[in-house]
């Protein structure tokens, strides 16, 4: 590899804005922020959403019900059906 194009791959420190969740990770990222943790100063990349706070690892993701939307279009589109468009 050539030397001196290549960013420096080291660890940062990843932090949840929702729930204030920290981890340590290893990347490229530039960030002018630092953090220390156990004494050790890290660079900080603050994220907005995080496996911590995503609701489709939470579980927290909301269901929809294809049965009731079915209904809901018969019933909207059954009461139009009859008419004629002039």
């Amino acid at each position: 590899m050539k030397e001196g194009i290549h960013p420096e791959y080291r660890e940062v420190v990843f932090l949840d804005l929702q729930t204030g969740h920290k981890f340590i990770s290893r990347s490229a990222l530039a960030s002018r922020e630092t953090t220390e943790i156990d004494g050790k100063s890290y660079p900080l990349f603050k994220c907005d959403v995080t496996s911590e706070s995503h609701p489709f690892y939470t579980g927290a993701q909301t269901r929809i019900v294809e049965t009731g939307r079915v209904e809901k279009f018969r019933a909207r589109f059954a009461r139009t059906s009859g008419t004629v468009k002039k």
